[in-house]
């Protein structure tokens, strides 16, 4: 049985904010069943109820996964003052959903974006090393030397001193008459900025980066930058076979 306020419960289904809600009830906009609501705070149960709005049944699922290609530009936050959110390019009105980790504002590629709190951990947490793939454009030639030193893992200045864990870096290709190199990155943690200060730790400079797998996931090759999605069936049983 799982209970909730109604007021909590219209928010996080996008009807409107708290506040919009409480006039949304003393105007009768809102229903349990058959009963017109009169208090926000009346407790409902998603297993028996029908809640309506405005005559209308709403109803949501309780998880919702979403995956997202970001563009450069945007932040990974539920809000901020001063740039656009990854929020504001999901097809939901959900109030809880959030970005299961962060990228850069200048990173692009996947992002996955759901109310699944537990899954969320699971893929974050260092004690589960779970594969993060990135694609770089990077100013340098990288060596054969830089592909011994990712895998031992490298110190980029954290105060503890520790390096990081092994990491996988592929060459792809070298530009050696503009200076330029084209990588795949695999990561098995997710220290802040961890793809550019490594590649600073063996002196050269990360240009554009893009993260093209998480947890086994692929970003698809038909969502353009900005676009997103509901995962699939198989999708998300990948990243809950982590």
């Amino acid at each position: 049985m799982a209970q909730f306020r109604i007021d909590k419960y219209l928010a996080d289904a996008g009807i409107g904010t708290r506040s919009q809600i409480k006039k949304y009830i003393k105007t009768g906009l809102v229903r349990i069943n058959d009963t017109c609501v009169t208090r926000p705070e009346t407790k409902i149960d998603t297993s028996v109820d029908i809640i309506y709005f405005n005559n209308r049944p709403v109803q949501i699922e309780e998880l919702e996964y979403y995956i997202l290609n970001k563009p450069a530009g945007y932040v990974s936050a539920t809000k901020d003052n001063i740039f656009p959110t990854v929020m504001e390019l999901i097809s939901s009105n959900r109030k809880d959903l959030s970005p299961v980790g962060r990228l850069d504002k200048d990173t692009e590629g996947l992002l996955l974006i759901t109310n699944d709190g537990a899954l969320s951990h699971r893929l974050l947490s260092p004690k589960h090393h779970v594969d993060k793939i990135y694609y770089a454009k990077v100013a340098g030639i990288m060596t054969k030397e830089d592909v011994i030193a990712f895998e031992k893992g490298l110190e980029i200045g954290d105060e503890d001193l520790q390096t990081t864990l092994p990491a996988d870096l592929k060459i792809d290709s070298i530009d050696e008459s503009s200076n330029l190199s084209y990588v795949y990155i695999t990561l098995r943690e997710g220290k802040y900025h961890q793809v550019k200060r490594m590649v600073h730790a063996v002196g050269k400079e990360v240009l554009y980066l893009k993260r093209i797998s998480f947890g086994g996931l692929e970003l698809p090759k038909d969502l353009e930058p900005g676009q997103s999605r509901a995962l699939t069936k198989p999708e998300l049983e990948i990243l809950l076979s982590n």
